[in-house]
């Protein structure tokens, strides 16, 4: 049986509902600056949270806070609520929990370096492709060494050890020279000047504190990202880690009543700006995939072009703001949005796009039998939570008081690479020959007695089985064998 909604989206020749069912076949929001996408945004994101259903979504310009609270006294919102008819609209907030990759404005947002994988920490960290392809090999040798890379120091104590150990290493996985594990030095450097490094480190995110539902709602987690856009590359890489993370650790589920989790992406453009062939493939490969685990993907953008045509066509829910053409180039992108939808014969599509007023749009959605509707011209019904934002001195108390404060907040620092790379370090230098004690005695034989190689031997053993102890210490942390999603992100039990 169908999950009912509390209220449509939008009303044009009708009321306008996006089916329970049919969310998690993904959608666009799209439309020039100042159209009224935020609050297109906003409703979605409250009728979702209203079937139960939790959300993540960036607050890019800082203005999404108030979704906690319910709205009231705003005369636009008024006005709306009068044109549409709703002479029983009411207000009222929703379950939000606050995010900050950087922990200033909600909980800490961490991941490993070995969760985020080679693929993507290349994205982040700019790298060209033998970069890239070096850096791959880096992982591979910690896989097999079971080292775990958890932060930053952990990445960096690698690389060093790869520079001092090139001869050894290069033999088994391939040939890294000085000049290019230097560049990926630098390139950490530079993430840690902007702050990335926060971003890397223990505990890390547990999927089902982002997948709540309460008191029939389901949460909506807001990420604070208006400082994290002054480092594109790490917010587009966080949200594309997540939908990885998502993909490789949830279960298949088949048709559902209603998603599991809505994954919002707001300037969509920035996933794919700059980003490798290879990635691009795959990120539309789990956009593919990922809705038979119960997840649905809702980009942000002002043009619909800015999204490949590959990922455009999985996109099933689409609203259409105002797109304004002047220039040749903005004309096609005008065309291309009018012919992504089902056509209707009483719009010309085409033309209403550059006529839409702030708050209209062209809105097509999938029915029950998964078919778009042809697209209709409607006016976006208003939210019922506050458009003001929360003070800072509001959203810090909301942070204090969610039952996961506490959690997220304290670093922790176990033992990984960095500590177990200098254990070794100065386990192999104990085990160096001491140097000749120069005498004016009699010089002796250098051939070591019968006795003393067996003393060698001896304290071989004991470093072995130290050595063996450690790998397997490790090897209970992170399995025996390593296995790597689709993004190259490193698979376990969380």
């Amino acid at each position: 049986m169908t999950v009912p909604i509390s209220s449509p989206v939008a009303k044009g020749e009708t009321d306008i509902f996006i089916e329970p069912s049919m969310a998690n076949r993904h959608g666009l929001i799209a439309g020039s600056t100042g159209t009224g996408k935020t609050v297109t945004l906003r409703v979605l994101v409250e009728q979702f949270s209203s079937m139960g259903i939790p959300v993540l979504l960036p607050d890019i310009k800082g203005d999404l806070s108030g979704i906690c609270r319910p709205g009231g006294g705003n005369k636009k919102i008024e006005e709306r609520a009068a044109l549409l008819g709703l002479k029983d609209f009411s207000y009222e907030g929703y379950p939000v929990r606050f995010w900050d990759l950087y922990g200033k404005e909600g909980h800490p947002v961490r991941t490993t370096i070995s969760e985020m994988g080679p693929l993507l920490l290349s994205r982040i960290l700019g790298l060209n492709d033998t970069q890239a392809g070096i850096l791959s090999m880096l992982f591979r040798y910690a896989d097999d060494q079971q080292l775990l890379l958890i932060d930053i120091a952990d990445l960096i104590s690698l690389i060093t050890f790869a520079l001092e150990n090139t001869a050894e290493i290069k033999g088994k996985y391939g040939n890294m020279t000085p000049a290019s594990l230097g560049a990926i030095q630098r390139a950490i450097l530079t993430l840690e000047e902007q702050g990335g490094d926060l971003f890397f480190g223990e505990p890390s995110l547990m999927l089902e504190d982002i997948m709540e539902v309460r008191d029939g709602k389901g949460t909506i987690n807001i990420l604070s990202a208006a400082a994290l856009m002054k480092a594109p590359k790490i917010y587009s890489t966080f949200l594309l880690w997540l939908l990885s993370e998502l993909y490789d650790s949830l279960p298949e589920v088949g048709d559902m009543e209603k998603p599991k989790f809505l994954l919002f992406f707001d300037e969509a453009h920035l996933l794919f700006s700059d980003t490798p062939k290879a990635l691009e493939e795959k990120i539309v490969q789990i956009v593919r995939l990922i809705r038979s685990k119960g997840v649905g993907v809702y980009f942000i953008t002002q043009n619909p072009g800015d999204i490949p045509e590959d990922v455009l066509g999985q996109l099933g829910n689409r609203v259409q703001h105002a797109l304004r053409a002047t220039t040749p180039g903005e004309m096609r992108a005008v065309k291309t949005a009018a012919k992504s939808f089902r056509q209707n014969p009483k719009i010309d599509t085409e033309k209403v796009i550059g006529e839409l007023g702030i708050g209209e749009a062209l809105i097509s959605v999938l029915d029950r039998a998964g078919v778009p509707t042809p697209v209709d011209r409607a006016f976006v019904y208003p939210p019922h939570s506050s458009l003001s934002p929360l003070p800072v001195a509001d959203i810090q108390a909301e942070i204090r008081s969610s039952p996961l404060f506490g959690k997220y907040e304290m670093m922790i620092n176990r033992h990984s690479a960095a500590e177990e790379l200098t254990k070794r370090q100065i386990e192999s230098e104990a085990q160096k020959p001491l140097p000749p004690v120069r005498t004016q005695a009699k010089p002796k034989t250098t051939t070591p007695s019968p006795t003393r190689r067996k003393n060698t031997k001896d304290v071989g053993d004991v470093v072995s089985t130290i050595a063996v102890r450690t790998a397997t210490h490790i090897g209970t942390q992170i399995g025996k064998e390593i296995v790597r999603g689709m993004l190259g992100s490193w698979l376990k039990k969380k």
